[in-house]
Order: structure tokens, then C-alpha cells, then sequence
């Protein structure tokens, strides 16, 4: 790693800073009038063309480029929601990388401002003892979704393919039956009218490291290192060539594979989420006027005052 001690700790305190740099507290901090009128207008250019301001400016009209861009981009999957539940249409999508690759900050992103009854998550856990005797693809079948569903895999059946055959949780014969049957499964999922998207959130050996030591210095995040994480970091190149016989083994006609570039999280989710809506030939169904009723009021209720001791205590 090229990287000295005090730039270092200056990526990992941007890195903590990038996960607490939502929305509303990117306006309360950096409200900057000017700057964000220059950027609204246009006057600004995307990412990277910022060459007539400072540092500080520049990062901040960086900032601002990207929330204009994910509100811009989360409008469109609304509008997407409201054409798969229309249309009935059944889409799956399956997030795969390595741990700390921002699988899912963009999961967060997607599902943000839609329904939870249209896009859901599906993040499974290790198999129990029973579910380790079914046939492999069985835990992930009933979560599949229904006309006008779309289901988001935070990691999915291809862990065989990653963390299985790394740790050595199955056996050669199984590793070579689900490359058998994988191709067979998704192209019955297609044929049967589900649409399969399927990402890989590709990252570099010094980026995880970076994102690891930010885990383990931001005590809000460090749940999210578990053993099997920290293994995986010793065991880089064994899941790097996992990667690389999944991705040759398993990229279809009917379901391929698509590699986000990741290394820049905030690119990552904006590049996602502009590649999914093109996926999809969704258009914006035409919406009846919402009309807000008049509230009935009956001259014989009375509203009761509730019990002192249930009400919390307001300390803020």
C-alpha cells in the first residue's frame, strides 16, 4: 500500500465522514447558497469538473452533484415501482462482491423512497442444519417474487461460488453441481417471467483495506466485521480467483453478468442505479388525481386525554 500514515488516517476519517453524510445533514453543514445555485444551474459541471474551484469547493459541489443525482435517479425508481406493479412484471436482482465492496449502500439507495411490499430485501443468513440437506437453490425459491414484485438478494445463491468454496463449506462435487445447474435454474427463473440482473461490486485489494480500517476505528460500524469478513481479507487472492471462475462459468445470455466499478461508493450507487433503469422499459403510468376527503366530525366525540403514564419522557 502506497499510502503514508497521515494520508491514511485522512482517507479513513473521509470514509467514516462519507457514512454519516446523508441528506438532510449535507444541508445543515454545508449549506452554501452560491455554491449550490452555481450547481443546481448547471454552471458546475458532473464529477470531475470542477476545475475552477478550490479543494473545499470542489468537494462539496461534488457532494451536491451527487444527492442531486440520486434524488433525480430515486424519482425514476419510483416511477419504475408504480410501471412493475402496472404491468405485473417479477424482477430479481442479486448483489455480489466482497465484503466492504458497497453491496449494501446501494441496496439502501434502491429501496430508499419505494414500497416495501413492491421492492424487497432477501439477505439470508448461513443455512441451518436442515437447510444444509435441501436441494441447494430450495431457501432462496420462496423468496422469489410474485406479479409485480421486485426482489433485491444481498448476496444470493452464488455464496457456493464465493464463501463456500473459499472456506471449504462444500465439496468439490457440490462446487461442480451448482455450476451445473446454475445456468439451468436462472434460464428457468427467465423463462418462467422473472427478470434476472445480476452485479458484481468490484473493488481493489487497497480499498478493502482501507474500508476495514474504517470499520474497525468507527465504533458504529464495527458490527459489521465478523470473523468470516476478517478472513476473507487474508484469503484475498482464494476469493479473487473464486471470482473470477464464477464470473467465467456463470455469465448467460439470459441472465449476465454486470461489473460495478466501486472503488468511489457514491459513482457506484449513481452507476447502478442508472444501469438498473435501463434495464427495464418501464414508463410512467398515468396516475388518478389524489384527492384529499373532508374529515367527518360528530358533535358527540369527545377525544379522551391520555394517561399521564403512558406518554414517554420528552427529554429533547
Amino acid at each position: 500500500m502506497d499510502y503514508n500514515d497521515e494520508t491514511l488516517i485522512q482517507r479513513i476519517h473521509r470514509e467514516v465522514a462519507d457514512y454519516y453524510d446523508e441528506e438532510l445533514e449535507l444541508e445543515l453543514e454545508d449549506r452554501d447558497p452560491m455554491l449550490v445555485q452555481r450547481v443546481l444551474s448547471g454552471d458546475i459541471g458532473g464529477p470531475g469538473d470542477n476545475s475552477n474551484l478550490n479543494g473545499d469547493e470542489a468537494e462539496r459541489a461534488e457532494r451536491h452533484m451527487y444527492f442531486r443525482e440520486l434524488f433525480r435517479l430515486q424519482g425514476e425508481l419510483v416511477k419504475l415501482q408504480s410501471w412493475v406493479v402496472a404491468t405485473g412484471h417479477k424482477v430479481v436482482i442479486l448483489f455480489e462482491g466482497r465484503d466492504a465492496a458497497g453491496k449494501g449502500g446501494v441496496i439502501k439507495r434502491i429501496t430508499q423512497r419505494l414500497n416495501p411490499r413492491v421492492c424487497r430485501v432477501a439477505a439470508l443468513p448461513a443455512p441451518n442444519d436442515r437447510e444444509r440437506t435441501q436441494w441447494y437453490f430450495q431457501r432462496y425459491v420462496s423468496h422469489l417474487p410474485a406479479a409485480g414484485e421486485m426482489v433485491l438478494f444481498d448476496r444470493s445463491w452464488y455464496n457456493r461460488a464465493g464463501v463456500e468454496r473459499v472456506m471449504g463449506f462444500c465439496t468439490d462435487d457440490q462446487y461442480e453441481e451448482f455450476f451445473r445447474s446454475v445456468p439451468e435454474f436462472e434460464r428457468m427463473l427467465v423463462r418462467s417471467g422473472i427478470q434476472v440482473i445480476k452485479y458484481w461490486f468490484s473493488i481493489t485489494d487497497d480499498e478493502q483495506h482501507l474500508r476495514f480500517l474504517s470499520r474497525i476505528h468507527d465504533p458504529l460500524k464495527q458490527w459489521k466485521l465478523s470473523p468470516m469478513d476478517l478472513e476473507s481479507r487474508r484469503r484475498w487472492e482464494d476469493y479473487t480467483r473464486a471470482k473470477e471462475i464464477m464470473l467465467e462459468r456463470t455469465h448467460i445470455a439470459e441472465a449476465p453478468w454486470w461489473v460495478v466499478q466501486a472503488v468511489d461508493k457514491k459513482r457506484a450507487r449513481l452507476n447502478c442505479i442508472h444501469h438498473l433503469l435501463q434495464q427495464m422499459p418501464y414508463v410512467e403510468p398515468s396516475a388518478a388525481t389524489i384527492v384529499l376527503p373532508d374529515r367527518e366530525r360528530h358533535a358527540d366525540y369527545t377525544r379522551l386525554p391520555v394517561p399521564s403514564e403512558m406518554v414517554i419522557p420528552e427529554v429533547y
